[in-house]
């Protein structure tokens, strides 16, 4: 059965304990929090006894529950995106957030740059095109994934209210892509600072045009 994703655990803020080649043990007043992790998040964290903040994505199965950490919101964002291509699981999708920067790798995916997918460990390039081809709509492909657009595939515009905004479009029965442009539309008039509903509403009013 395919690994459910949960936000239980939406962010941790403590002393790393321990570091490991892929995992981290951050202590939360005296709880120690097991976390896996891509190795650029584990170099942007730090190294052991500093403090540092992770975000985090719990992953549960019938056998087993996971945390995933990432050092910004947009890395995580993009986690979620690739693991919901098929065939991509944890493993490999902090195997691609660990070879590409999400600059990049929004360049690729709005490029159609499957190569440039395909240099992570583990992803050959059957599943490198299938991961561009079913990403390039969901992240509102535009030229270059510049501005609006790469703010999609980040999540992390409008004061973190992006991708909630997006999430009630798409529940009123949007199609992803317009969704996501018209948030896009609606943060480059409203700005960073938006609320989520002024966010919504202009949003709405936009994917009408």
């Amino acid at each position: 059965m395919q690994a459910l994703t949960g936000a239980m655990i939406a962010k941790l803020y403590g002393r790393i304990d321990e570091t490991g080649s892929d995992s981290l043990v951050i202590d939360v007043n005296g709880v120690g929090y097991l976390v896996q992790a891509s190795a650029r998040t584990l170099a942007a964290l730090g190294k052991v006894d500093d403090f540092a903040t992770v975000f985090t994505e719990m992953l549960v199965s019938e056998t087993d529950q996971r945390l995933i950490g990432f050092a910004s919101r947009d890395e995580r964002d993009w986690f979620r995106l690739l693991i919901g291509v098929q065939g991509v699981g944890a493993k490999v999708a902090l195997a691609i957030l660990s070879a590409l920067e999400a600059d990049d790798l929004a360049r690729a995916i709005g490029g159609g740059d499957s190569a440039m997918v395909a240099r992570a460990n583990g992803v050959g390039p059957k599943l490198a095109s299938r991961i561009v081809n079913e990403l390039k709509d969901k992240v509102g492909a535009l030229a270059g994934l510049g501005g609006g657009a790469k703010l999609m595939a980040s999540g992390a515009g409008g004061g973190g209210h992006a991708s909630d905004a997006v999430s009630a479009l798409t529940g009123l029965g949007f199609k992803p892509g317009e969704a996501q442009g018209a948030v896009a539309l609606a943060l480059e008039e409203l700005g960073s600072e938006a609320t989520l509903d002024a966010l919504v509403r202009l949003a709405l009013k936009r994917a009408a045009r």
